[in-house]
């Protein structure tokens, strides 16, 4: 495996956990149940007013979305009221080239050097790309099977190993990654992990994970052996104390936890050590009405505490307005 060294000057400091609302969410908050279209939403394809199978997405200030374009090998960038996406890294078809992205899975900022950080999964490499007219990205990791990534405050990077069954840290200065999550093979004890796919950092740089192989969320606190579950784990299924092939997860200041339960088509919000978590948005079967999900995948908070999501077979990513 190749290590990377990440200068200083790599990744933003940040205020605040990616993807996370700047606005306290309460444990009472509820959601619009009826969903916005704000990118796709023009069924299946490649045109510039199109998504195909969206996964992870990310949202920054005046409500501009960028969203990885699973299968159409691009990252794309949605404006805020905008009809038509912007292509910022791929579109030149699927490949291995610098200018080429291969089944994209996941994308972040790094503000400080102006730059997307990809998870280039079919490539099995992490790249930079500037997002200034840039038309090839720099590969920063090789040799990965990576799926979500993350930045924490310090500019420590992130990324899931989907194929180890593990989660790295890359931290400034350092020639080699650190396993923070699993590393011990695929199982479904405490210390193993199974399929890993999407991740988040709070400010404690403690590590949560969805399992899409485990059907369930796990939380590792820093320098910890093992994990302990903050929702599901109770085998695959479709009741309150279960999920189905977990993807996207964020978890707000109180500890709460939300996750994209994509085999039942919703959005579900687990509070800090509950044992059954309950329903957001969705569950109301697989559709294409705003008031249905079909098996979401990423999720992001903006700063006001509205929940995007990436709607993967309705190829649109979906917005629900906090009430």
């Amino acid at each position: 495996m190749k290590s990377i060294l990440i200068p200083t000057s790599h990744f933003c400091f940040i205020p605040a956990p990616l993807r996370a609302s700047l606005t306290d969410i309460r444990p009472n908050t509820k959601w619009m149940q009826n969903g916005v279209t704000v990118a796709g939403g023009n069924g299946q394809g490649s045109g510039i007013n199109q998504l195909c199978n969206p996964h992870g997405l990310y949202v920054v200030e005046g409500q501009t979305i960028y969203i990885a374009d699973r299968d159409n090998h691009r990252i794309v960038e949605w404006k805020c009221g905008a009809t038509t996406g912007q292509v910022v890294a791929g579109e030149n078809g699927s490949g291995n080239g610098a200018y080429q992205l291969n089944y994209p899975y996941d994308v972040i900022i790094d503000k400080e050097r102006d730059s997307l950080i990809i998870s280039d999964f079919g490539n099995k490499r992490v790249v930079r790309w500037s997002r200034r007219n840039g038309t090839s990205g720099e590969t920063i990791i090789s040799n990965i099977s990576c799926v979500g990534l993350t930045i924490d405050e310090s500019g420590s990077l992130y990324v899931v190993d989907y194929g180890k069954h593990e989660v790295r840290r890359y931290r400034i200065g350092d020639t080699e990654r650190m396993v923070v999550a699993g590393g011990n093979g695929q199982g479904n004890r405490p210390d193993q992990l199974s399929y890993p796919y999407y991740v988040f950092v709070d400010r404690d740089h403690s590590v949560y994970m969805s399992e899409y192989g485990n059907h369930r969320v796990m939380k590792w606190e820093e320098g910890a052996k093992q994990g302990i579950v903050v929702a599901g784990g109770q085998g695959q299924g479709n009741s309150l104390t279960q999920l189905n092939r977990p993807l996207g997860v964020i978890v707000d200041q109180l500890g709460t936890v939300y996750v994209a339960d994509q085999g039942n088509h919703r959005i579900m919000r687990w509070s800090k050590g509950a044992t059954q978590g309950s329903v957001i948005v969705g569950g109301n079967g697989a559709g294409a009405q705003s008031n249905q999900l079909n098996r979401p995948t990423g999720l992001s908070f903006d700063r006001h505490g509205n929940l995007y999501v990436a709607d993967y077979d309705n190829h649109r990513v979906q917005k629900f307005n906090i009430e």
